[in-house]
């Protein structure tokens, strides 16, 4: 450059874009180009935004459901629940009032699992004799258990004493289970093949053996291929308590005529 000659701006080497505005687009690609951009969103977080409102619900049941038997109930908080569902904590309001709102809503569906996994036993099934019903029953009760081990352990370990309301709650739940084998054991007297004694008691009795089971089972950590071994070893016991039943079709066939 000559003496005084005029001192050029150097010129900014934009690429196709021109300016500042040019270099400044330019530097947010560059950023972006090498990961310094704005931060990615979490994968979950990602997906909140485009699930519905059933799946979001959904999401903050499930999440709630594993904080709770992490743990336990009382030391959960609303924080755990929407971190384990990576939503925000006033996603998890337009849902649930409170935790103990999130339990209920758990509690009901799980009951409802368990209480259509009952089935009522028809002496008249040609297809099926009484101790394959029965066992199915058991089968069925203990395979929804193991499934929802989580729920299983909420249910026998945090669910009581929260409130009377909720313990009420339980109460009925019970009291519904208790009802359905209690209808199950009168005619099975009736028909020869529950000995004699007060329904009822029986089915306190079968109930609170099959909780304590399934609670050590859960505890323990038994896989669910371990519901036939299970099934089996409460079918014996109850069989050589109330149970008179045979796994022959033509000795089931001879009571049912009785």
């Amino acid at each position: 450059m000559a003496v005084g000659e005029p001192r050029r701006r150097p010129e900014l080497k934009t690429g196709a874009v021109g300016g500042t505005a040019g270099l400044v687009a330019n530097q947010r690609a560059a950023r972006t180009a090498k990961g310094g951009g704005r931060k990615k969103t979490p994968a979950g977080k990602s997906r909140s935004h485009t699930m519905s409102k059933a799946e979001r619900r959904q999401r903050i049941l499930f999440a709630a459901r594993d904080v709770f038997a992490k743990r336990g109930y009382h030391q959960a908080t609303v924080d755990d629940i929407v971190a384990e569902a990576e939503v925000a904590r006033g996603t998890f309001y337009l849902y649930f009032e409170d935790k103990r709102a999130v339990l209920a809503d758990l509690i009901d569906r799980f009951s409802s699992r368990i209480t259509l996994a009952i089935m009522h036993i028809d002496p008249g099934d040609a297809s099926r004799t009484i101790a394959e019903q029965t066992r199915a029953n058991i089968h069925a009760i203990v395979g929804v258990c193991l499934a929802e081990r989580a729920m299983t352990k909420i249910l026998f370990t945090d669910a009581t004493g929260i409130d009377p309301d909720f313990d009420r709650k339980l109460y009925t739940f019970y009291d519904a289970v208790v009802q359905q084998i209690t209808e199950s054991l009168k005619e099975g007297q009736a028909l020869g093949i529950v000995a004699d004694g007060e329904p009822r008691v029986l089915a306190y009795l079968s109930v609170g053996a099959l909780k304590e089971l399934l609670y050590q089972a859960v505890t323990l950590g038994l896989a669910e291929e371990s519901a036939d071994a299970l099934t089996q070893q409460l079918y014996t016991f109850l069989c050589e308590g109330y149970l008179r039943v045979s796994p022959d079709r033509r000795a089931d066939r001879s009571r049912r005529r009785r």
